[in-house]
């Protein structure tokens, strides 16, 4: 059976390489794995998400509306602007994190207040603080990495040796750094 992981988040996050990172693990593990990536204006703070589906025999990389087995989440907007993809037994894990868009920066629309009790209407959500926790770690930037472990976990997925999949795809220097960080992750969920 497939699994559907839909990423989102915002440009500058760090969304593509938890998803490299996961689809490195996933193909290791011996799965067929399928990735796509949209950036939109990824440079600029814009919308971004990755799509990576596994199973025995995947045939396309593109999960459809009502698809996702998981919505994970690196900022709360982008959970709501893709809540439609989520199977309605599914799982959102978000980050309790803000970015304005450029629409709210700009003045032209406002940021919901109540984004993660609108998304706990709607569906099964783990809330987490992946910024606080990657701060407590000493590096805000390895917020992706924390992310990563709660998909790891929340997938069952905790057998593939990410430890070396760490090592072989992340500089030697933030080796220790990001496995601390995807331990986090791991034992949030």
């Amino acid at each position: 059976m497939t699994k559907s992981i839909l990423l989102v988040g915002v440009g500058g996050q760090g969304t593509i390489l938890a998803s490299k990172l996961l689809t490195t693990g996933l193909m290791e593990a011996g799965y067929d794995v399928k990735m796509s990536e949209i950036h939109g204006m990824s440079q600029r703070g814009g919308s971004v998400s990755s799509q990576v589906r596994y199973g025995e025999k995947v045939e396309s990389p593109v999960i459809e509306l009502g698809g996702a087995d998981i919505l994970v989440s690196f900022e709360k907007m982008e959970a709501l602007r893709y809540l439609n993809y989520l199977k309605p037994d599914g799982k959102v894990v978000v980050n309790d994190f803000e970015i304005g868009s450029m629409p709210i920066l700009s003045g032209k629309a406002d940021y919901p207040s109540n984004a993660v009790e609108i998304l706990q209407s709607k569906a099964k959500t783990i809330v987490i603080d992946a910024a606080g926790e990657a701060e407590k770690l000493g590096n805000p930037k390895v917020m992706n990495i924390i992310l990563l472990g709660t998909i790891i976990k929340a997938m069952g997925l905790e057998e593939i040796d990410w430890e070396k999949i760490v090592k072989e795809n992340i500089k030697e220097s933030l080796v220790e750094i990001n496995l601390k960080a995807l331990d986090k992750g791991i034992n949030l969920v």
